[in-house]
Formats: structure tokens, C-alpha cells, sequence
């Protein structure tokens, strides 16, 4: 399963990361929004690279923009894998999402926390991170549908709905292919 967690996760990321992407492109054009340069104050900060004053260089901005993007799909690869897909399960990858971003933003110094940020930018914050977190989920469940059933759905299936007296899937019924 983490196999197939790692390769699909990097791919559904990645998918995500571009889908962000252009819809940050969109609202920038809408509402003059300029690129933020975080991501690459953040790598700088936790590789040791050079700091640079204004505009950061575009590669290093990529690198975490998309980088991040691609390693936190994993994540989200491995609750598709265990059976929790679908809309609430995007849901909750997106607070993923967000406080990753969050806990590196601060631990560097680089950001602020977001109560102390202007409502606009978190609205738009937030929306960009939930259009990453529910196009990585697409990409992960459809990925991770096509090994059937994860662990947990074939638990529900034994009952529906969450019961007392439905013990655990055999141990070897659990995995799956």
C-alpha cells in the first residue's frame, strides 16, 4: 500500500500544485493580487540558501510551491488508500494542507499567524488551498480506486453505518491487493 501511496500521492499532489496554480493565475489577474514569495523565503530559510531582499528567484519559488504540493499529496494518497475518499475526506486534507503550510510559514519566521492577517488574504489563502487539497483528492481517490476497496470500506461494508458489535477486518483481509 505505501508504495502505491508514494507514487500516487506525488502524481495527485503535483496535480493539485498545478491546479492551485492556475487558480491563483485567475485571481491574480481578477483582483491585481502580485505572486507571493513565500515559498521561497520558507525554503531558503529551512535549506540555509541565500536570502534575497524583494522578488525571490522563480526556480526556488517552484521548487516549494510544487514540491510541498507533491509531498503532502502522499498524505493525502494514503487516507485514499485506506478507504477514506470522497468530498470529506478533501475536506480534511485541506486543514492538512493549510496548517502545513502554517507550521512552516511560522517555525521560519517567514509568516504570520493567520488571525493577525487581513480577511482578504486569508479568504483567498484558503481558497487556494481547498481547490489544492479537493483536485489532489480527485486524482488520489480515482488513482486508488483502481486497487479496489481500502481497508476501511471494506469494513464499512461488512455493516453500513458505525456499529457496536462489528469487530475488525480479518487481518488478512485488511490490505488488500
Amino acid at each position: 500500500m505505501i508504495k502505491r501511496a508514494l507514487w500516487q500521492g506525488l502524481l495527485a499532489g503535483a496535480a493539485g500544485g498545478v491546479a492551485m496554480t492556475l487558480g491563483e493565475k485567475v485571481e491574480q489577474a481578477l483582483t491585481g493580487r502580485p505572486d507571493s514569495h513565500v515559498p521561497a523565503r520558507v525554503l531558503q530559510r529551512l535549506t540555509g540558501l541565500p536570502e534575497h531582499p524583494g522578488r525571490q528567484p522563480l526556480p526556488v519559488n517552484w521548487a516549494m510551491h510544487y514540491g510541498q504540493a507533491a509531498l503532502l499529496g502522499v498524505v493525502r494518497s494514503v487516507m485514499a488508500q485506506a478507504g477514506l475518499r470522497g468530498p470529506f475526506a478533501s475536506a480534511k486534507f485541506a486543514v492538512v494542507r493549510l496548517t502545513n503550510d502554517q507550521i512552516l510559514e511560522n517555525a521560519t519566521g517567514v509568516g504570520a499567524p493567520p488571525p493577525t492577517w487581513p480577511r482578504r488574504e486569508l479568504v483567498v489563502d484558503v481558497l487556494h488551498k481547498t481547490v489544492y487539497a479537493f483536485v489532489t483528492g480527485l486524482v488520489a481517490d480515482a488513482l486508488a480506486a483502481r486497487g479496489g476497496p481500502g481497508p476501511g470500506e471494506r469494513h464499512a461494508a461488512l455493516r453500513p453505518g458505525r456499529r457496536a458489535g462489528v469487530g475488525p477486518l480479518p487481518r488478512e483481509d485488511a490490505y488488500g491487493r
